[in-house]
């Protein structure tokens, strides 16, 4: 029976770490996913907390990771993965029976999982969570308490570290389709097979007190005034097999609305893209910012900023060609506020945060 436990100490352990440092990688990813399922639940007023909320989580999945498989305290922890996997398990099987939310996050953008896979996990983790639970009693730690307290703390201050790092820096490992050397176009490209959800709009109406239900193509032969519209929704008839592109909604436009998508990233020469979601924080980037545009200009490249706060952009850089792009789309391909793309056609050559200024000339300056 020790063996199984230890087994399953290091199975759950493992995951735990693994979920956790993954998302360690990129917590504005997991924050992004908690500010859906609150919007799902109408609970937006959450959304400015989801941050601290991701930080703390990916710092307590590392540690109790670790706690678990060297068998620290293993009534408490034991008692906390319990709470935690079901509340997971609940947040998946939703995703999955609801349909409202595709994927949910459990390894961040590095794996994807889809609803089912992610609720079949959790079932797993919950089974060997329970058997740790019944024998939480007989695991003694494998440590001595200093040095299991030590360990303890020495994980907890490295994944807030890490964390704090690339909330600045941009993640260690970019897993998003916007990373160094894709090109966007081939990104946005749907690919071979592909098969669309079939989808049907469903109307909600009430007659005399009684609710109503009927799609596009079979309106009541009586449909006439009497007839009180409630609502309508988009209703999946056949299933698709789930690819699509990896880029779905990447749209560049003029001050005057006119998509540029195409012309921009057609180009075929090298140029700089600076992605800046708002102008809310420019006093902290503005400096470095003139610096780069100095040397790129040295260089013949073209500038081009690109944020959903167009107006403010133009106000505060009258020299500089402004595009505008959706600011969800600009939180996905950017992390940080603001990420320089150093461009050759549509191919990222270079993906730097505003904070490596060095970098950024570096890259410009070993263009040709």
């Amino acid at each position: 029976m020790k063996t199984v436990l230890l087994i399953i100490r290091w199975v759950v352990g493992l995951l735990f770490i693994f979920s956790g440092l993954i998302k360690v990688n990129d917590p504005l990813g997991l924050s992004y996913k908690m500010q859906e399922f609150f919007e799902v639940w109408s609970l937006n007023g959450l959304n400015e907390y989801t941050l601290s909320f991701a930080m703390l989580m990916n710092v307590f999945e590392v540690l109790a990771g670790v706690a678990v498989i060297i068998g620290w305290r293993m009534k408490l922890f034991s008692w906390l993965l319990l709470l935690l996997i079901i509340f997971f398990t609940f947040l998946t099987g939703y995703a999955l029976f609801s349909g409202k939310i595709k994927t949910c996050g459990c390894f961040g953008d590095c794996i994807p999982l889809t609803a089912a896979q992610s609720f079949g996990k959790d079932i797993f983790l919950l089974v060997m969570i329970l058997i740790l639970f019944a024998a939480n009693n007989t695991i003694k730690s494998s440590l001595k308490p200093a040095a299991a307290v030590f360990l303890l703390l020495v994980v907890t201050v490295s994944s807030a570290a890490a964390q704090f790092y690339v909330l600045k820096h941009l993640p260690f490992i970019d897993c998003l389709a916007y990373k160094k050397g894709n090109d966007l176009l081939e990104q946005m490209k749907t690919p071979a097979g592909a098969v669309p959800d079939s989808m049907s709009i469903v109307f909600n109406y009430k007659k005399n007190g009684k609710a109503i239900e009927f799609d596009q193509t079979s309106f009541p032969a009586d449909f006439d005034s009497t007839y009180e519209y409630v609502d309508r929704k988009d209703k999946i008839v056949r299933k698709g097999n789930g690819l699509q592109a990896r880029i779905l909604d990447f749209t560049l436009q003029t001050m005057t609305g006119t998509d540029t998508t195409t012309a921009v990233l057609g180009q075929s020469g090298n140029y700089l893209m600076v992605f800046a979601k708002t102008m809310d924080h420019v006093k902290d980037w503005s400096t470095g910012f003139e610096e780069i545009v100095k040397v790129a200009q040295q260089k013949n490249l073209t500038i081009l900023m690109v944020t959903a706060d167009a107006d403010n952009a133009a106000r505060l850089f009258k020299n500089i060609a402004i595009v505008k792009c959706d600011a969800t789309v600009l939180k996905t391909a950017a992390r940080v506020v603001p990420t320089y793309f150093v461009m050759h056609g549509a191919t990222v050559v270079s993906k730097t945060s505003y904070a490596e200024g060095d970098k950024i000339l570096a890259s410009i300056n070993q263009l040709k």
